[in-house]
């Protein structure tokens, strides 16, 4: 059987056309609303977040300002006696200052503000809840050199510790002269060096020597300088390897460094030791007001010196 066609009018097809598009316009007009929709809402949440961010802001400010960071003075323990104002203001300055904000960064900070601080080691800072304890091992300048190309003085400790200069009129430094500077050990370092070494050893014989024989008139004090330049006679190696020169300008020809005296068959050190001490003693001062200018304390004595009981 045959099927019939079945015929769509004009009128039909013009309001069929009509109803799809009315559809699209209808969904397009969804999309577009839902679209607005969407972004209105995005910019509201950006708003919200913008605005809690700047009360946020505010409120930390406002606690900052109504709760501020508890701050603590700068406290030096165990600082000793010889130490000056000088000196002990020098640690502040390096360190940063004398108040410091009470918090767990404070003690690496000033670690490391005082970590090439030559005149300390072995440091140790401690926050309490109302200060900044700085503990620490203080370096005793003993001899005093020139550094003639930096136009500089540098200060060495018994430990041949190389430190900053700083005036210490209230001490009994002894300037080692004519020192070889190949290389000059920057401050912090050791000046370990046979010269340098020789001229520590002596002064710090001569402060041992003062502490048991002349407390109250220290014959270090004496003592402007040390010349090592003949260390070891390698100028002349008959004439004395160490010379001191007495501020009233008197040469003492002491000789071999410590512990050298038999190579060179001279007096022992406690020999040359009573010698000058008993001259000291004797005339209460080096010079003898103008009468002596030179001491020499190289040759061996059959006398034996009375300071040197008191020394042993």
């Amino acid at each position: 059987m045959a099927r019939k066609t079945q015929k769509i009018g004009l009128k039909e097809r013009i309001s069929s056309w009509r109803s799809n598009r009315q559809a699209r316009n209808k969904r397009r007009s969804a999309i577009r609303n839902w679209n607005w929709v969407a972004i209105l809402k995005v910019v509201a949440v950006l708003c919200f977040l913008a605005v809690s961010g700047a009360f946020l802001r505010y409120a930390e400010g406002y606690v900052k300002a109504t709760n501020p960071v508890a701050e603590g003075g700068l406290v030096l323990v165990g600082v000793p006696d010889w130490a000056n104002w000088d000196l002990k203001n020098t640690v502040a300055q390096v360190a940063g200052g004398t108040r410091f904000p009470l918090t767990e960064e404070t003690a690496a900070v000033l670690a490391r503000n005082l970590a090439p601080m030559s005149w300390l080691h072995e440091v140790s800072i401690q926050v309490t809840h109302d200060a900044v304890r700085v503990s620490a091992q203080w370096r005793k300048p003993v001899v005093v050199f020139d550094v003639p190309e930096d136009r500089l003085k540098r200060y060495v400790d018994a430990d041949l510790v190389v430190m900053d200069y700083l005036p210490m009129p209230h001490l009994p430094i002894v300037e080692v002269k004519n020192v070889a500077l190949n290389v000059v050990p920057l401050p912090g370092q050791r000046f370990d060096q046979g010269d340098m070494a020789a001229a520590v050893a002596l002064a710090l014989l001569l402060h041992r020597m003062d502490t048991e024989i002349a407390p109250k008139t220290p014959l270090l004090e004496q003592i402007a300088s040390i010349d090592v330049g003949n260390y070891k006679g390698n100028k002349n190696p008959r004439e004395p390897h160490l010379t001191l020169r007495s501020k009233d300008d008197v040469e003492i020809r002491w000789g071999a460094e410590i512990g050298e005296w038999a190579k060179y068959m001279e007096a022992k050190d406690e020999e040359k030791l009573a010698k000058l001490y008993t001259h000291y003693q004797e005339f209460g001062s080096l010079g003898a007001e103008g009468k002596v200018k030179y001491i020499n304390l190289r040759s061996p004595q059959d006398r034996v010196y009375q300071p040197i009981d008191k020394y042993r």
